[in-house]
């Protein structure tokens, strides 16, 4: 069960508040990332909130279930995949030239699940591979939104909802 931590970030010329209305919308975080097919909150963008995700790699396809467990509306959100206990987070960081947008894989101390180290290890290619995937995969996720904000896309925001 892999015990490595992920991190990448991207600066964007744009306001924090621009690029927070495209990766406060969870929802349409399938749009950016080339590993989610798709996310289903079951209430709303609010801690607590539970979702219903569809991964992929390649033609692969699994489900996942997670859970927001932070959010600072303009500044970050994280939730934590509940079939491995990582959380995902995604960090805004106003920069002067626009900011920095910052996504981490945190993986427990005592690493991911057995049955999710498992399925990596048996189908998806085993850790250091997969590991390497996932990286690529955050890299592509941070210039796919980068590119969306820089050109202005008119992503629509995301709603909050208090607990």
């Amino acid at each position: 069960m892999t015990k490595r931590n992920l991190e990448a970030s991207i600066d964007i010329s744009a306001t924090p508040d621009q690029v927070w209305k495209v990766v406060g919308n969870l929802k349409r975080m399938p749009r950016w990332s080339p590993q989610w097919v798709r996310m289903r909150l079951l209430v709303g963008v609010r801690e607590s909130t539970y979702s219903l995700n569809w991964n992929r790699q390649g033609r692969k396809r699994w489900p996942s279930a997670s859970k927001i467990v932070r959010i600072l509306p303009g500044e970050a959100i994280a939730f934590r995949t509940l079939t491995n206990n990582s959380v995902w987070s995604f960090e805004v960081t106003p920069t002067p030239t626009g900011c920095r947008l910052t996504e981490r894989r945190t993986v427990p101390p005592t690493g991911t699940a057995w049955a999710s180290a498992t399925i990596v290890k048996h189908l998806l290619g085993g850790e250091d591979n997969f590991d390497e995937e996932m990286l690529d995969g955050m890299k592509a996720t941070l210039a796919n939104i980068k590119a969306a904000v820089e050109q202005d896309n008119n992503v629509p925001a995301v709603e909050y909802k208090q607990n």
